[in-house]
Order: C-alpha cells, then sequence, then structure tokens
C-alpha cells in the first residue's frame, strides 16, 4: 500500500491542542484510499470544556498545512457502548496538577495492602500454576484539597498477572 507515514507527527498535535487543555491520547491516521491524501487525529481531552475551547481556537486555521484544519467535536459514548478505562496513577496525577496547582492537593495513604498471596493461604493444599499467579494490592486514601476544604476518601484495588510483569522486565 506504499507509505502510510503522516507528515504530521502527533507530537505537534500535541503541542498545538494541549495549549486548550490536558489531552488523554493523540493519535494521527492517514487518509483511507478511496479519499483525498491526508490525514486526520483523534484527540481525547480529559475536560469537554478544553475540547470545546480547542475547537473554537483551531477550526478552520492553517496549522498543519496548506488547507484549514477541520475540527470537529464527537459525540458523548452511552456507557453500555463501551467501557471506560480507568486511570493509572500518574495520569491520575497528572491531572490533579493540571486543575488544581502542584500544591493545590495532597493525597495520604490509609492503607496498602497486598493480596497476592491470600489465594495460596486460602488454599494452602492447592499449588496455584505459575501462569495463574498474579500481584494484587489493596490501597484506601485520602485525597485532600485544602483551596476547596474538602476530603475525599477511595480505594482501589489492582491485579497484574505474574506473566505480564515478568514479560515487561526483558523488553
Amino acid at each position: 500500500r506504499g507509505d502510510l507515514s503522516c507528515p504530521v507527527s502527533p507530537n505537534r498535535f500535541l503541542r498545538v491542542f494541549s495549549q486548550s487543555g490536558l489531552l488523554y491520547s493523540v493519535r494521527v491516521f492517514p487518509n483511507a484510499a478511496v479519499a483525498r491524501p491526508g490525514f486526520y487525529a483523534i484527540i481525547k481531552f480529559y475536560s469537554a470544556r478544553d475540547a470545546h475551547r480547542a475547537q473554537t481556537a483551531c477550526h478552520e486555521k492553517h496549522l498543519f498545512q496548506n488547507s484549514p484544519v477541520k475540527v470537529r467535536l464527537g459525540t458523548k459514548h452511552k456507557a453500555v457502548q463501551h467501557q471506560a478505562l480507568a486511570l493509572n496513577s500518574s495520569q491520575c496525577q497528572e491531572l490533579a496538577n493540571y486543575y488544581f496547582g502542584f500544591n493545590g492537593w495532597s493525597e495520604r495513604i490509609i492503607k496498602l495492602q497486598d493480596l497476592s498471596d491470600l489465594e495460596e493461604r486460602e488454599n494452602k493444599d492447592a499449588m496455584v500454576p505459575l501462569q495463574k499467579q498474579s500481584l494484587k494490592f489493596f490501597c484506601a486514601l485520602e485525597v485532600v484539597l485544602p483551596s476547596y476544604e474538602c476530603r475525599s476518601p477511595g480505594v482501589g484495588m489492582a491485579e497484574e498477572p505474574l506473566e505480564k510483569l515478568e514479560e515487561g522486565l526483558f523488553t
């Protein structure tokens, strides 16, 4: 099919659109073979307000090429149509720093517990095969927003198969 590389790197989209707000993801694709040569991007913001701000700032502007950029807002998907992915810890911290400022919030871990060997302790006689083993952690914490005099407790549980972790060590 020839070279499908895009003349505009995702980093350029990141630089331009991140001026409107914190980005969740940027993906750039070449147009379909039946369409005119070019590309399109799917840019996701954490905030609908920031996405609208980007549309206002960038629509019909000559940002990347001779023809103006067309910026369309996506429609919201109903919760039953897709399953939202949970944010990892660093994404949560990046969001909090962006909206509340670096010193505008804090977190206090109330309890962190390793649950990895819980099944093994329950089933002392049965050996769990290596491919079924996983690391499991429970965390209870409190997020504090001092300027809003607000505190919010939260809990979470994470599980990662041991085989996935071992693969990551060697890549």
